[in-house]
């Protein structure tokens, strides 16, 4: 889970830096062609089983949603310092437990609303609303993360039958001519400088979501969580590296409440299912 944030923060960053001279949009189509490569070794060993699947439909709206996200939150990055783009983009989580409740009626109890409400008053804390103006590229952050809980429900229910590598298979697969669509209203044909970050940013982004996927394979959800919040860090330092951005009080308390607020209803979800389990059902 450390490595996959590392990835992750890596890839944010790239993003800022090639954002400087191509389009958002651009870069999204890059990073989901590039991607592929990571998926190609299960390919090069177990030939067109990655892509065996009776939830191709699914897929496709995961792919549309996600798509979506992606390009919201690539733009968000392109203007956004990264550590307040990377807090916000904690609330998913959060938000796709509010989603859960309204679409599936799932019953929550006082200690996650409890979660839940903490988590948007990080938000409030990292946008401070009235306080100051809250400009483009946080309102798109939290469009993609709102877009990302979405996603979050519907890889849950392909989780219940197609593995990890055939989810992330499809997602490139599909939203690689999707991205490219949006990328075709901004295109620049990239230069040979920038191909090296382009590719970069593909290998990252894909790595990551296999090294999550497999970390939440190996352990328990409520364990492998916490260290999550490695990506805010990552970032801090990048960040200041690399673009002399220095987070304020606001982004790291309103961060560490969103990520807190996280954090414990994915530690709650996995008691409730655990419990549920040795009850036969009976909790929900």
């Amino acid at each position: 889970m450390v490595l996959s944030t590392l990835c992750f923060a890596v890839m944010h960053a790239s993003i800022r830096h090639v954002s400087a001279t191509l389009h958002p949009f651009e870069i999204a189509f890059f990073r989901n062609l590039f991607g592929l490569l990571v998926v190609l070794p299960w390919f090069i060993r177990g030939g067109l089983a990655p892509l065996r699947t009776q939830r191709l439909g699914l897929h496709g709206l995961r792919a549309g949603v996600n798509t979506f996200a992606m390009l919201a939150f690539f733009t968000a990055l392109s203007m956004t310092p990264l550590t307040d783009a990377t807090a916000l983009a904690f609330t998913a989580p959060i938000f796709a437990t509010v989603l859960a409740i309204i679409v599936f009626g799932e019953r929550v109890g006082v200690r996650r609303w409890s979660a839940i409400a903490i988590g948007f008053a990080g938000t409030l804390v990292v946008l401070r609303p009235g306080f100051q103006d809250i400009g483009l590229g946080p309102t798109l952050a939290v469009s993609a993360s709102l877009a990302w809980a979405v996603v979050l429900l519907i890889i849950k229910e392909l989780g219940r039958t197609d593995s990890s590598v055939t989810i992330t298979t499809y997602m490139q697969l599909f939203m690689t001519p999707l991205s490219l669509v949006a990328a075709l209203f901004v295109w620049r044909t990239p230069e040979l400088a920038e191909l090296p970050w382009l590719v970069g940013i593909g290998l990252a982004g894909g790595s990551g979501q296999l090294l999550m996927s497999q970390a939440l394979r190996q352990a328990e959800t409520n364990v492998v969580m916490p260290f999550d919040f490695c990506k805010l860090v990552w970032v801090t330092i990048i960040g200041y590296w690399a673009f002399s951005e220095v987070p304020d009080a606001f982004t790291w308390g309103g961060g560490t409440l969103i990520f807190a607020s996280a954090a414990y209803i994915a530690y709650r979800e996995r008691a409730l299912q655990l419990q549920s389990n040795a009850d036969g059902g009976t909790i929900s």
